[in-house]
């Protein structure tokens, strides 16, 4: 909750603004019965009363008009000031609304770009364990539960605390005893509402979870739905959704059964009160101890006394949805990235692309480690390609090059600087990844190339795809580069989803180009417009390559065999043929192929 409550910090002329609103609604509110009451004992009981008492003979018929005239203007007096309070307090709560609604918008814009901007700063191995689902849920459900804090949950809490109070107060000062038989239903009242809230805050967490688990499944399985369709698993998965969306169903009928016994409960309450006031009241009229006036006010308290005591339990119980949904965030908030910059980076004016790695080591978990003892040197402008059996550890070598991950022992420097010295930023803004994987954004052909970077104009995001060969498709594409692009570019075929992440790398000119599968899975056609692409991305770059195909490689200045994590051959690759080692078996059975 203090957490929470440091996000009201810039907003504490509105949060005092909406309290003095508040307070005034409130008296407001307490004041209304009263005026009525006031006029049934002055202008309706106490003109009746006086005119008894004087008696016909003593009163005039026009003094008798004249007094029931003073009555009625009275009455319309009074009449006339509880609308002026009833229009008051429509503005009032309007204002106190609109304000607190501004504020709250504001401050859950604030918390959703922190979340967003926080989740990209967090490093690769938090993805691989946390679902995409979940983080959806952080972003979108969770901050709009927290909302309800800012803009109803807290002025309320406050709100009926006060009203609870007021109320209290006002009937005490009108009649003590009469009071007193109000509240004796409040310990009753008061074990409920404990009741209430234990039971609510179970529902609420439970559900919270619920939502979590459905909304991570439904990411998981909506993405993967070609495969669920390749393997005819829709009925499956229908069955497995069934019983998610079955167990969210039971935690929210849980939460609307605590709330459809609690609140007809306290109403219950609240007439058996009132049945307790208007009987003891009454027989206080009777005996002339009690002006009807002050029944009437006792009998409008006491059915607004037991509502805010509803409220605060309710409120209670969103409390803790809206807690519950800040833990959640506030754990995601908390997660430190693995790779942060140093304190005083080194800034080099631009990187050259001499890459070194000296004696490194690495393990994604503890002392399992994938490289082993890997020291190499690659030269500016030079091709360099790995190759070995799946597990070797050739893409971990390119997870670190950009420093995805941090190695447990050794250096990996580049233009012999650590690179645990540089800005993250600086670092990876000179290395152009290609995968085999080409994610595209929902969106057009040039923003999926320039990213909406506003650095790179439309003429450099055109001049790389002709470079790239990628204008040949896009070109004959009905809008050009303006062309939309569904999610993930399932529109688009696996040669031309390749072509643009080639125009969108060359778009921001790296000094060095890591491929990483970048030719698989692509058919023979498209490699020759791919291959002849790569030639003219990977020119005057340095180059790291993973392939699996031999042929692709064949023209690397050097290519480095690896197995187990470790170094096994190094050459080129008519040096390599020659000594006749795994990198001879490995080209003689892809020939055999």
């Amino acid at each position: 909750m203090k957490r929470l409550l440091s996000y009201l910090k810039p907003h504490i002329g509105v949060m005092v603004t909406a309290t003095i609103l508040v307070l005034l609604i409130i008296v407001v509110e307490l004041y209304r019965p009263i005026i009525i009451g006031d006029a049934i004992d002055k202008y309706i009981n106490g003109s009746y009363v006086q005119m008894m008492e004087q008696g016909d003979s003593s009163l005039t018929q026009s003094e008798m008009e004249l007094l029931k005239n003073d009555s009625f203007r009275g009455i319309l007096g009074a009449a006339g000031l509880y609308l002026f309070l009833l229009l008051s307090g429509f503005v009032l709560n309007a204002l106190n609304n609109w304000i607190l609604q501004k504020m709250g918008q504001n401050i859950i814009f604030r918390m959703r770009e922190e979340v967003f901007s926080h989740i990209h700063n967090l490093s690769l191995s938090f993805f691989n364990v946390t679902p995409v689902g979940k983080l959806v849920t952080r972003v979108s459900n969770d901050t709009e539960a927290v909302n309800e804090l800012f803009t109803t949950i807290l002025v309320k809490l406050f709100k009926n605390s006060v009203k609870i109070v007021g109320y209290a107060v006002v009937m005490l000062s009108r009649n003590v005893r009469l009071a007193l038989v109000s509240f004796a239903l409040l310990p009753l009242v008061t074990v409920l509402t404990f009741f209430f809230r234990y039971m609510s805050r179970k529902a609420y967490q439970i559900t919270r979870n619920k939502i979590t688990e459905l909304n991570t499944f439904l990411s998981e399985h909506i993405s993967g739905m070609k495969l669920i369709q390749i393997f005819a698993r829709e009925e499956a998965k229908y069955k497995e959704f069934e019983t998610k969306s079955e167990e969210l169903f039971r935690a929210n009928w849980r939460e609307v059964m605590t709330f459809a016994i609690f609140r007809p409960s306290i109403y219950m309450l609240s007439v058996i009160a009132m049945i307790l006031v208007i009987g003891t009241g009454s027989a206080s009229v009777l005996r002339g101890e009690l002006s009807l006036g002050t029944l009437f006010i006792f009998i409008s308290y006491i059915s607004s006394f037991f509502e805010p005591i509803q409220e605060l339990a309710e409120q209670f119980g969103t409390l803790q949805s809206s807690l519950a949904s800040a833990e959640k965030i506030f754990s995601v908030l908390d997660e430190k990235p693995d790779i942060v910059n140093p304190v005083h980076p080194v800034k080099p004016e631009k990187l050259q692309g001499r890459i070194e790695f000296k004696h490194v080591w690495f393990a994604y978990e503890k002392e399992d480690y994938i490289l082993k003892d890997i020291s190499f040197v690659i030269e500016p402008g030079q091709k360099i390609a790995f190759v070995g059996a799946t597990g070797a550890g050739k893409s971990s070598i390119l997870n670190l090059i950009g420093r995805y991950f941090d190695i447990q022992r050794g250096e990996i420097l580049i233009d012999g600087i650590n690179i645990k010295d540089m800005e993250i930023e600086t670092l990876r803004g000179a290395i152009g990844q290609v995968q085999q994987d080409v994610f595209i954004f929902t969106g057009d052909i040039k923003s999926n190339i320039s990213l909406n970077n506003e650095n790179i104009s439309l003429e450099e995001v055109k001049q790389a795809a002709h470079i790239v060969n990628a204008d040949t498709f896009i070109e004959k594409m009905p809008e050009g580069y303006d062309s939309p692009v569904t999610e993930r570019g399932s529109t688009l075929s696996a040669g031309q989803r390749q072509l643009l992440s080639f125009a969108r790398t060359l778009a921001y000119d790296p000094a060095i180009l890591v491929l990483d599968e970048a030719t698989a899975n692509i058919d023979t056609e498209t490699e020759a417009l791919i291959t002849s692409a790569l030639a003219k991305l990977m020119e005057g770059r340095t180059t790291i390559m993973v392939a699996h195909r031999l042929s692709t490689i064949q023209h690397a200045d050097k290519i480095i065999v690896m197995s187990k994590g470790r170094i096994k051959e190094s050459g080129t690759h008519q040096e390599l043929l020659k000594q006749g080692g795994m990198y001879k078996k490995l080209y003689d059975l892809q020939l055999a192929e």
